[in-house]
């Protein structure tokens, strides 16, 4: 009788129940629905430790408790504990990264590739410049750096100088390049140099978006002049002779790796970016579009789409290039395929490559590591079978 009355065993006793409950609760609504009852299907396979793995993937997918819980766990977790889960790490001042990106960025870097390793980036990019120049084409390639290597000190308070933190492998990379006589823009001097320029200001402008893994408008416009005084010191293209003005466009973005944290409270819980984009336009109203028969071809991923397929569009890199170039571009853009997809694109469209001097190939940096598809090596067809065409 003490001990019924005693808190401790109404404590372990609520604990219990709702133990029990839970699963209880689960199988009453999985016979209403008739889908059968999941817990059973632990029967149903072989017990391989594959065979479980997708079971207790399958329990947590369909449990009506974990889809209760799970959204203000995470919330939690995030708003308590600064933990953003698998892909974002939270920085300070409301600056988020992506994980993936930091764990490329403090990796040693690997042992050099063997020349007929088909996951070596300088490999890959040496193959497709002199197939390229099998053309007439000449190729600038583009390594766009990672936001935490511009941004080590939003990352973390302990930082304080707004100096680049280079990733070792990059640093290997790059060196290699410039060893194969790859011409490249290097953005990475470039952003420093931003970043230089505008920190004895009273607000510095971010190259980077702070909820995302982007750059802001203000890193493609470093980007765009960039390149084309890259080109015009290589003397690689004539003059243009078109007129494109800007004209603001200011759009709000709720950054990707808000949306990567899969937390619909957290996402409620924080107000978009406003981005000041500008919009390049030909003529009154006419915005930028590419042109096929264009010098230039541009590949890249979700870099070269920010603000230039997506809102506000014909506001990003290849706009704005064109803008500085004078002349319109012809563009190749796959998200997350800046290594390989691009140039596969390329290949089963050699349509592309009709008229083009240069070729612009812009890529994130932690592709270098992390690209889909690694860095195969992707036949372009040869010149004489695309005379023929």
């Amino acid at each position: 009788m003490h001990r019924l009355r005693d808190p401790r065993f109404f404590l372990i006793a609520l604990f219990l129940g709702i133990l029990a409950a839970v699963p209880l609760l689960q199988t009453i609504m999985e016979v209403r629905q008739e889908s059968g009852i999941h817990a059973l299907e632990l029967f149903s396979e072989t017990p391989t430790a594959e065979n479980l793995r997708a079971f207790e993937k399958n329990l947590e997918k369909t449990s009506w408790a974990a889809r209760i819980s799970r959204p203000w766990l995470q919330f939690a977790q995030f708003a308590w504990f600064k933990d953003g889960g698998e892909k974002v790490v939270v920085g300070s001042s409301g600056w988020y990264f992506y994980k993936p990106g930091l764990l490329y960025m403090a990796a040693r870097p690997e042992t050099r590739a063997k020349e007929n390793d088909t996951n070596d980036p300088v490999a890959a990019i040496i193959h497709f410049r002199d197939q390229l120049a099998a053309h007439g084409i000449r190729l600038l390639v583009m390594p766009i750096p990672n936001k935490d290597t511009i941004y080590p000190d939003r990352l973390t308070s302990r930082i304080k100088s707004p100096q680049i933190a280079l990733a070792p492998r990059t640093g290997e990379i790059l060196e290699r390049l410039k060893a194969a006589k790859v011409q490249t823009i290097d953005l990475f001097q470039e952003f420093a140099l931003a970043r230089q320029q505008g920190s004895g200001s009273v607000q510095e402008t971010p190259l980077y978006l702070a909820q995302d893994t982007h750059w802001s408008p203000a890193g493609v416009a470093v980007a765009a002049k960039a390149a084309a005084r890259r080109l015009a010191e290589l003397g690689w293209l004539n003059p243009g002779e078109v007129a494109y003005s800007e004209r603001p466009a200011p759009v709000q973005r709720m950054g990707d790796l808000v949306r990567m944290l899969q937390s619909p409270v957290i996402e409620r819980s924080l107000k978009p970016e406003q981005v000041n984009t500008a919009q390049v336009i030909r003529g009154a109203d006419q915005l930028y579009k590419d042109e096929a028969e264009a010098e230039i071809l541009v590949l890249g991923d979700s870099f070269m789409r920010i603000y230039q397929q997506d809102a506000p569009e014909s506001a990003g890199f290849i706009a704005h290039l064109a803008k500085e170039l004078r002349q319109p571009m012809l563009s190749i853009v796959n998200d997350g395929g800046g290594s390989t997809l691009v140039r596969e694109e390329l290949s089963s469209g050699p349509v592309f490559l009709k008229n083009k001097k240069v070729m612009i190939w812009g890529f994130v940096e932690r592709d270098f590591g992390l690209g889909i598809k690694g860095w195969q090596h992707v036949k372009l067809p040869a010149p004489v079978a695309l005379q023929q065409q």
